[in-house]
């Protein structure tokens, strides 16, 4: 059960965002939806009584791996009114909880496009970034605490429950459901392309 859960902690880690049991048990490769559903309300019950940043969510039916309340005001500093868009915003939230962080690792979580949202964010200074054998180290800056109003110590919270996740299921199998979760994506997107093409036409 112990194995199960990790996976499914994995996935929720990985995907951020909210998921049914049915998609839960397919991305994990664990054959009875009865196990997942069972391994999944220990890992609930195992969040709550941890001390950590973390929590998983449930709404209608469906299951998110998120920020407690009490923690959440840190990332409304990260997404507030900036001068950056969404996306750039929310790899800046990535570089912030995990910081120092490997770009090759900012990239796998957020895909080909992190390299323009680092960019943007060396441009305006909030990161900095250091050649690290074949890729690159990247680091807030002063600027961004400033700009954003918060300290080290108020992110620290956020970053060891992310940290937690991490060193508890192992790096390698956060790849493997990485590659499990973007090909799930593709093969969805696959099949919308045609509807989209008939509400669309050129």
């Amino acid at each position: 059960m112990e194995d199960v859960k990790n996976r499914i902690e994995a996935i929720l880690f990985t995907t951020g965002r909210f998921m049914d049991i049915e998609e839960v048990g397919k991305l994990t490769g664990i054959g009875s939806i009865g196990i997942v559903k069972d391994a999944l309300k220990e890992l609930i019950e195992d969040y709550k009584n941890r001390s950590g940043s973390l929590e998983i969510s449930e709404e209608n039916n469906k299951f998110k791996l998120a920020i407690k309340k009490d923690y959440i005001y840190l990332t409304a500093k990260l997404l507030n009114d900036s001068e950056l868009d969404r996306p750039t915003q929310e790899t800046l939230a990535i570089i912030a909880y995990k910081q120092p962080v490997l770009q090759a690792e900012v990239v796998k979580i957020r895909g080909n496009n992190a390299y323009d949202h680092i960019k943007i964010l060396k441009e305006n200074e909030f990161i900095t970034s250091e050649k690290c054998g074949r890729t690159r180290m990247l680091k807030l800056t002063s600027k961004f605490y400033d700009y954003f109003d918060t300290t080290a110590d108020n992110i620290k919270g956020l970053k060891e429950g992310f940290s937690e996740v991490e060193q508890k299921v192992g790096i390698e199998e956060l790849k493997e459901i990485e590659a499990e979760v973007q090909k799930e994506l593709k093969e969805q997107k696959v099949k919308e392309s045609p509807e989209d093409k008939k509400e669309n036409p050129e």
